[in-house]
This record gives C-alpha cells, structure tokens and sequence, in this order.
C-alpha cells in the first residue's frame, strides 16, 4: 500500500508557496527555505516524471490488452497500485 499519493505532494507544494510567502522571513531564514522549495520543487518534478510514466505505461499495456508484461517497477495492478 502507498503511503503518499500526487495529492500529498501538491499539498507539500502548496505548504512551500505558503512558506516563501511570509513577508516576515528575511535574511538567513528566508535564504534557507528557497533552498528548501528548490529541493523540495527538484524532488516533486521526479516524482511527477516517474507517474507520468507509469501512466503511459499503464495505457500503452491497456492498449496492447495484455500482450506484453511491463517491468515490475511499473507494473499496474487492477486496484491502480
């Protein structure tokens, strides 16, 4: 069982944006958390990269109707997992 979802990060994402927002952080503080939302924005753009290709995966096997077995890694059980 997956214990993070797509929807999980885009609340991470937003919670960042709510971060940098604070018209109070300054100075160290501030420089540390656009560190922060750089690593956390590199991070997310490889997690959308991998279900963006487990998504076409997933349609390229429905298209196929099962003629071809995907890698594990991939792999897409009928529950979605």
């Amino acid at each position: 069982m997956t214990k993070n979802k797509l929807s999980d990060l885009n609340n991470h994402l937003f919670a960042e944006l709510e971060r940098l927002g604070d018209e109070d952080l300054k100075g160290d503080s501030l420089k540390e958390e656009i560190n922060r939302a750089k690593a956390i924005s590199g991070v997310a753009t490889n997690v959308v990269e991998n279900a963006n290709l487990a998504l076409k995966a997933a349609i390229a096997y429905d298209d196929r109707q099962g003629g071809m077995k995907l890698p594990k890694m991939i792999s897409v059980d009928e529950h979605g997992g």
